[in-house]
């Protein structure tokens, strides 16, 4: 563990795994704690990954992982889960471990998914999880939106494989901490202790006020993001709704704070065009999504981390910018 000696707040998450998710770890040998999770994803696949080495990836997929599966001169395998309504299949996965054998090293699951907002139930996590424990492979859990469910509770897939699974979190979604870049690693010891190699050269630990301000959130506001998450299933119901009322086919997000949709098909149907069009037009900023793997394209995120007042706005002039274009459409036919 990389800390400053004496100093608690290391240990909490360990406190927020055993409460939060029914997970066990040894706060001395089970975890890392990082700059964000953007740096434990790196430490991650840096750790585990040899060159030739192949990488699973339901997308659409947050693509941080995609360079990071590169840098380490390994191959990223994308399972493309659109026809599935952006759910991984046990089908899938287990034809895609047998296609490409031994030369796979890992597989990420991320979810609630950025971009798409969908997770998954307890029954479909089981049985993904029943075929990768027939599997020599790391599962890597990115739980980074784990307190941003809407409905069921999140449920780790590390529940089901500790002793494949390598969980990364973090207090930036849970307590909107994203500037102070606190993450964390769990793990089984015989694997965090590789992990802390490539951690300590790397970066070696997190500021010091950051790891108090982390204290202070996970002792006297382990619940918090209930609140917040109340105000995000608001703002998602009302994007929904407008994005739907426009013409745009979303599915109806059950967790983190993004609206995944596609485009309509009298519009400009690649991703990073229509973006560029919409930013120029209508002032609205998106995220294309071909940024997120096979199955995104076609398709926009939209975040609804923002006041209610930004969104409504934002809905205002998508709704102008598509009736426009309507418009643009009939007079040329």
């Amino acid at each position: 563990m990389h800390r400053r000696t004496g100093h608690p707040s290391c240990a909490k998450p360990s406190v927020i795994s055993r409460e939060k998710y029914g997970l066990f770890y040894n706060a001395d040998h089970e975890i890392l704690v990082t700059a964000g999770a953007t740096e434990a994803i790196y430490t991650v696949l840096t750790s585990i990954l040899n060159p030739g080495d192949k990488v699973l990836m339901p997308t659409p997929i947050f693509p941080l992982y995609i360079p990071d599966t590169l840098l380490a001169k390994a191959e990223p395998v994308f399972m493309d889960t659109s026809a599935n309504g952006f759910v991984l299949s046990p089908e899938l996965l287990e034809k895609t471990l047998a296609e490409h054998g031994d030369a796979v090293k890992a597989v990420i699951f991320n979810f609630p998914c950025n971009p798409t907002g969908v997770t998954y139930r307890r029954e479909q996590i089981e049985a993904l999880a029943n075929v990768l424990k027939k599997h020599d492979i790391f599962v890597i859990c990115d739980d980074i939106y784990s307190e941003l469910t809407y409905g069921e509770r999140h449920v780790s897939m590390a529940e089901y494989l500790p002793d494949q699974a390598i969980v990364i979190n973090g207090a930036s979604k849970s307590h909107a901490m994203t500037g102070w870049r606190i993450g964390f690693i769990c793990a089984p010891a015989v694997i965090a202790t590789e992990l802390g190699k490539i951690h300590q050269f790397t970066i070696t630990s997190t500021a010091t006020v950051a790891q108090d301000a982390a204290l202070e959130a996970f002792e006297n506001g382990m619940d918090d993001g209930i609140h917040m998450r109340a105000e995000y299933q608001k703002r998602r119901d009302f994007v929904y709704e407008a994005m739907s009322k426009i013409g745009f086919d979303c599915v109806k997000p059950q967790g983190a704070f993004y609206l995944f949709a596609k485009i309509p098909a009298h519009m400009i149907q690649k991703s990073m065009a229509f973006s560029r069009d919409l930013a120029h037009k209508a002032k609205v900023a998106v995220i294309p999504g071909g940024s997120f793997g096979p199955g995104g394209e076609g398709y926009i995120r939209i975040s609804y981390a923002a006041s209610m007042e930004q969104l409504q706005e934002a809905m205002r002039r998508i709704a102008t910018y598509a009736e426009t274009n309507k418009k643009q459409r009939s007079v040329q036919q």
